[in-house]
């Protein structure tokens, strides 16, 4: 800490000050659904006599704003989010003494603020042990704006503590995280989501297993979210099933998250914010089971020709981006969906030559057919005669014979380079 405590709160007391100004100084209209006041919630925690655990909840709220679009939130200018940030900064030095050990104050205060903030957000949760109670019953016990700020405050917390320090604060970080996705609100949901998904990212392997079964089931019970926090769902499901089962992919945890997110894309198949979400992050699934995803092939494989022929490039290039992954991890072994892919990607061959992302597409298509004929030899010539002679695949005919000719099989990033459209040895069909 500073040279003395006296010094210590004199900065506190300055600090909070500065920010308390500028925040009086701030326009601001309650939006009519608000039952409370943001403004006036801040202004207590920022008082003459607030304490360091006040200052710090007023700061993480004021920091916190900045990545959010709710209403409670938007009327709080960047300036004063980014005063807030500094603040806190400028206090987290003060803390420390020169020249001694190095102190974080957001780890040091999350003893004393967690659990309050933890049971602000239980307030207004439904108690699943009643079944009469819904909804309006939790928000009359408690508004729910209380919650979200709650967990606003709660993920800027979490997000202030690194390795080693995260991992000591497993026991009081999770049950919060925990407690957030339990609650009806998205809101509250998508903080809790991020959290662990910073939380995943930043603890040693190990550190989540004694919590490992509660947590997966969470992920589970939230995988049918709503589609504004979808991407947190599969983010957060991904990262901690591959971090908690981490050495056993045949662990049921793989089947029943893989198995809830095939079943909640195949209720709206078109909507391009779901699938677009799960292709970026569904991978280290994949990869962790390997040729488990066999038993999955029927409706992955549906899902991904539907998507092959979407009007949305970015789409395209997931899709085979992922068709390239489970290729190398099960070379679609005893599969009835091989010849289907193949016609597949032939008729995506043809319709790209009226996208905008066209050779990147017909690069990927390319890369794809060398491999399946690599992996997949006879069978793959038996699936390709059909359309050796199209005379609008000419260029592909010829690049599949060059590597069916080649005296060596090439590596995946040597394919790469001479697949660009770009380059001499590739022809592309008009």
């Amino acid at each position: 800490m500073t040279n003395s405590l006296p010094d210590f709160h004199s900065h506190l007391s300055q600090l909070t000050k500065q920010i308390l100004n500028l925040l009086l100084k701030t326009p601001y209209t309650p939006h009519e659904t608000s039952r409370i006041s943001t403004k006036s919630t801040l202004e207590s925690l920022l008082s003459t006599e607030s304490s360091l655990k006040d200052f710090a909840l007023g700061c993480a709220l004021l920091s916190a704003s900045r990545s959010s679009t709710h209403e409670l939130l938007t009327w709080i200018p960047g300036h004063l989010s980014t005063a807030a940030e500094t603040a806190f900064s400028d206090l987290s030095k003060a803390y420390n003494v020169p020249g001694g050990e190095k102190r974080n104050l957001a780890a040091e205060l999350m003893l004393e603020i967690v659990p309050v903030l933890k049971d602000k957000i239980n307030e207004s949760s439904i108690d699943k042990s009643d079944e009469a109670d819904e909804f309006s019953a939790a928000s009359a016990r408690a508004p729910l704006d209380f919650a979200i700020l709650s967990a606003y405050q709660f993920r800027w917390f979490v997000s202030k503590i690194e390795y080693p320090d995260l991992d000591k604060m497993v026991n009081l970080v999770i049950p919060c995280a925990l407690t957030c996705l339990d609650h009806w609100s998205p809101e509250v949901k998508g903080q809790g989501m991020i959290s662990f998904i910073y939380v995943a990212r930043n603890v040693k392997a190990g550190a989540l297993d004694w919590y490992g079964d509660v947590i997966l089931d969470a992920c589970c019970q939230n995988i049918a979210s709503a589609d504004e926090i979808w991407q947190y769902v599969v983010e957060m499901s991904v990262l901690l099933v591959t971090c908690i089962q981490r050495d056993d992919p045949r662990s049921l945890w793989f089947e029943k998250i893989l198995t809830e997110m095939l079943s909640h894309l195949e209720r709206q198949p078109g909507n391009r914010e779901r699938r677009i979400a799960w292709l970026k992050f569904i991978e280290p699934i994949f990869n962790s089971m390997g040729l488990l995803l066999l038993v999955h092939f029927g409706r992955i494989f549906l899902l991904l020709f539907q998507w092959l022929h979407v009007d949305d490039d970015e789409t395209v290039l997931l899709v085979l981006k992922q068709l390239h992954t489970i290729v190398c991890l099960t070379w679609i072994r005893k599969s009835p969906y091989f010849e289907r892919l193949v016609d597949e990607l032939v008729v995506l061959y043809k319709e790209a030559a009226l996208r905008k992302a066209r050779e990147d597409i017909r690069t990927g298509i390319l890369n794809l057919l060398i491999m399946l004929q690599q992996c997949k030899g006879l069978q793959f010539e038996t699936a390709w005669n059909k359309h050796r002679n199209n005379p609008n695949l000419t260029a592909l005919n010829r690049n599949l014979l060059v590597s069916r000719d080649s005296n060596k099989p090439k590596e995946q990033s040597e394919l790469k380079v001479e697949t660009e459209p770009k380059l001499e040895k590739i022809e592309i069909d008009d």
